[in-house]
C-alpha cells in the first residue's frame, strides 16, 4: 500500500470557526490537512497558507499540547508576549504546553506564506486553550462550546467562516 499523501485529495479547511468578531484575521487561512490524510493519530501535521494579512490564530496558547512550526516559504512575523520576530523560509519554532507565553503567526507582506505545523493530538477533554489578548477561551472537557467567554459563558453561532465572510 502507497504510503505517499495525494496532496490533491488532501482535505483543505479555509478560514476558522472562531466566533466573530475574532474571526476576520484567519479567514484567508489554507490547511491542508496531512496528518489526517496520512492516518495519524498521535500528532497533527496541516501544511497551512497565509494570504497577504491574514493570521494564524488568535495568540493562544495549550494547556496540554505541544506546537511546532517550520516555514517553507515566505516572510511572517511571530507574535508572543516577548514582542515580534520575523521568520523566513527555513526558520522553525517551538511552543511547550502549559508555557503561557502565547503565540500567533501574521503575513504582513504582499505574497503567501507557506509552513508546515505539527502539534500533539489530545483528546478534548485534556487541552484548555487560552487566548490571553481577547475574551476568549476553549475550555477542555465535555462542554458543549467550543469557545467561551473566561467566565464560561458560551460564545453563540460558531460556524466555519472563511474569505467572503467579513
Amino acid at each position: 500500500m502507497p504510503k505517499r499523501i495525494d496532496m490533491a485529495a488532501a482535505k483543505t479547511v479555509v478560514g476558522t470557526m472562531y466566533p466573530s468578531p475574532f474571526h476576520t484575521p484567519c479567514l484567508a487561512r489554507h490547511r491542508k490537512v496531512l496528518g489526517d490524510a496520512a492516518g495519524l493519530t498521535q500528532f497533527g501535521v496541516n501544511l497551512t497558507t497565509l494570504s497577504p494579512g491574514a493570521w494564524s490564530s488568535q495568540r493562544h496558547w495549550h494547556s496540554h499540547e505541544e506546537e511546532f512550526i517550520y516555514i517553507v516559504s515566505g516572510e511572517v512575523v511571530l507574535v508572543t508576549n516577548s514582542g515580534e520576530e520575523v521568520l523566513h523560509a527555513g526558520d522553525a519554532a517551538g511552543f511547550k504546553a502549559a508555557d503561557p507565553d502565547g503565540h500567533c503567526l501574521q503575513n504582513r507582506t504582499n505574497a503567501d506564506v507557506v509552513y508546515l505545523e505539527v502539534g500533539t493530538r489530545i483528546p478534548n477533554d485534556g487541552d484548555t486553550t487560552h487566548y490571553p489578548d481577547i475574551n476568549m477561551v476553549s475550555p477542555a472537557g465535555d462542554t458543549p462550546a467550543m469557545y467561551t467567554h473566561r467566565d464560561g459563558t458560551p460564545y453563540p453561532d460558531l460556524k466555519r467562516r472563511g474569505p467572503g465572510d467579513e
